[in-house]
């Protein structure tokens, strides 16, 4: 036979808060999780509207919007910058980023050419196709900048002289000081091409909404497991009360 053992106040106030921290991280996770999608979204349709001013979509700075931009400019054709270790079709290469400045525009924009392979042989450097010359249009997706990461070893640019200058995180404070001039605070994935020599697959680099999915579950089962182990601890067997 079982009875309800009265537990005490440091194992209710235990539970309690146990209880209620998990399922607020649970429901933060399933919010994230609905962010996630909502960003995913947006960023599918973002290249099929037509695309809007450059110079309008800088001013308007949206932070949950992917603007379909065209804009005139000029690139530079000495500096530039290659984005190492980032796989594609089991294979690894570099997303090649460009200098562009915009007309109209104060500040350096950063334009993601692509993705081309590079087997990393030293002493080499991938195949790029050769920038455009004069003003040209440029259009894509005028979208942030992909994480940045932890910066290990400092500052990888400042040692380097010669131009592409390769990296492993697009840092905007840093590629701005590198460049000695301001860059916008997001930057343009152009849009595909078949005959432009680059892969231009673009996706967020963010967390998987299925991924905040899994998070909450574990949450929520953490809460549940405090509860039920509160449940088991004072629901005692008499004969057990008995023998101690």
């Amino acid at each position: 036979m079982r009875r309800w053992r009265r537990p005490g106040v440091f194992a209710v106030a235990l539970t309690v808060v146990g209880v209620t921290m998990f399922s607020a991280l649970g429901v933060w996770q399933l919010r994230r999780m609905q962010e996630k999608e909502r960003l995913l979204a947006a960023f599918d349709t973002a290249a099929r509207p037509a695309p809007v001013p450059l110079a309008g979509a800088v001013e308007a700075n949206a932070a949950e919007s992917f603007p379909h931009v065209v804009g005139p400019g000029v690139f530079d054709a000495e500096r530039g910058y290659l984005l190492d270790e980032r796989p594609h079709d089991g294979r690894f290469g570099v997303d090649v980023i460009a200098v562009f400045h915009p007309s109209g525009v104060s500040s350096a924009l950063l334009v993601d050419r692509g993705w081309v392979p590079w087997d990393h042989r030293p002493e080499t450097r991938p195949v790029v196709p050769p920038l455009p010359q004069g003003e040209v249009q440029v259009s894509g997706i005028y979208a942030p900048f992909p994480g940045a990461g932890i910066a290990l070893g400092g500052d990888a640019l400042r040692g380097q002289a010669r131009w592409p200058k390769l990296t492993l995180r697009l840092d905007h404070e840093a590629l701005a000081a590198d460049l000695g001039q301001p860059v916008l605070p997001r930057m343009l994935l152009l849009d595909p091409a078949p005959d432009s020599g680059f892969v231009r697959e673009w996706k967020p680099n963010v967390m998987p909404p299925q991924r905040h999915l899994a998070y909450a579950v574990q949450w929520f089962a953490l809460a549940l497991a405090a509860a039920v182990i509160f449940v088991v601890l004072h629901w005692r067997n008499l004969e057990d009360e008995n023998r101690g």
